[in-house]
């Protein structure tokens, strides 16, 4: 029950931007928050969980463990997408969304609720690998479709967020003191970060037409994303040193549903953001329903947390 309330204050602002959309209609302009959220307060919520906890072995490793397992599948994705997918879109979309997970709306709230404030820290640092993986790969396959590869690799390099994950890294390893109230001041743009990607994904979903859903899409990314994913992971943080506290924190964040910050990235890149809001949904309803069972599964393999 504490795990289902801790996730219904996300569930609840995805319904205000369903709202707002369909009570505003032309007056909300999705793109406009979507660029507020990519280029101005998704870099505050880099820096602040880089700079949140100081460096330690599992505080290295815990994104490194979720990384391997992550990219070990990306491979697998752009072997079989052309066997599964016809349209160049489709297949762009499953290889960039399939493994971006929402670690920061849903993982961290959820990590409170299982493991305790302890797991915040790799949550944190778990949101920011999987952030490192959105902003080298899954903005590289959307790119790749619109510019060429040199365009591609400078879109990225233009992103604020990438350097200012290089930078919060540099201030943490070095131990440069923040302020208090600057802290503050990132906490909030943190949270207004994640409020916002919520709402957006609200607007979105207020446009999806259950009738004219891409079915083969949804599913298929959630079979990535709900079976093949985890199953991977079991296998890598059995495989790892890491306690097996740090290693169910891992395990949860490798499970939960796709992130909203796909549709930033199709919305950018003029690349089905309909669909990718269609599959998120999927996605989370899956989610919902398998939770339990995720839980089990990590009590089984890592013992009780």
């Amino acid at each position: 029950m504490q795990t289902l309330i801790s996730v219904l204050p996300v569930y609840s602002f995805i319904v205000i931007g369903l709202i707002l959309k369909k009570s505003f209609k032309e007056k909300i302009d999705e793109k406009s928050y979507v660029i507020l959220s990519f280029y101005f307060l998704q870099p505050i919520l880099i820096f602040w969980g880089l700079t949140k906890s100081p460096i330690d072995y599992a505080f290295v490793m815990s994104p490194i463990i979720y990384l391997y397992a992550v990219l070990s599948v990306v491979f697998f994705l752009i072997i079989f997408s052309k066997k599964i997918f016809t349209d160049s879109k489709d297949r762009t979309i499953f290889i960039a969304v399939s493994l971006v997970g929402n670690t920061g709306n849903i993982g961290v709230p959820l990590g409170i609720a299982l493991f305790g404030e302890q797991s915040v820290p790799y949550t944190s640092i778990i949101n920011i690998a999987n952030m490192f993986f959105i902003y080298i790969f899954s903005i590289y396959f959307f790119a790749k479709d619109s510019f060429t590869l040199k365009k591609s690799i400078y879109s990225i390099l233009k992103l604020p967020g990438l350097w200012v994950a290089f930078f919060a890294i540099a201030i943490n390893y070095f131990n440069v003191p923040i302020h208090k109230d600057i802290s503050r001041t990132l906490e909030m743009g943190a949270y207004a970060s994640m409020v916002i990607q919520l709402i957006i994904f609200g607007v979105y979903l207020s446009e999806v037409k259950i009738r004219t859903m891409n079915w083969k899409l949804s599913l298929n990314i959630s079979l990535v994303k709900h079976f093949i994913l985890p199953f991977v992971g079991v296998f890598f943080v059995l495989q790892s040193d890491l306690s097996s506290y740090v290693a169910s924190v891992v395990l949860m964040q490798l499970m939960i549903p796709l992130a909203v910050n796909n549709v930033n990235l199709a919305a950018l890149y003029n690349c089905k953001p309909y669909d990718v809001t269609a599959s998120i949904l999927v996605s989370t309803i899956i989610f919902s329903l398998l939770l339990y069972f995720y839980i089990f599964i990590i009590k089984y393999f890592l013992g009780d947390f």
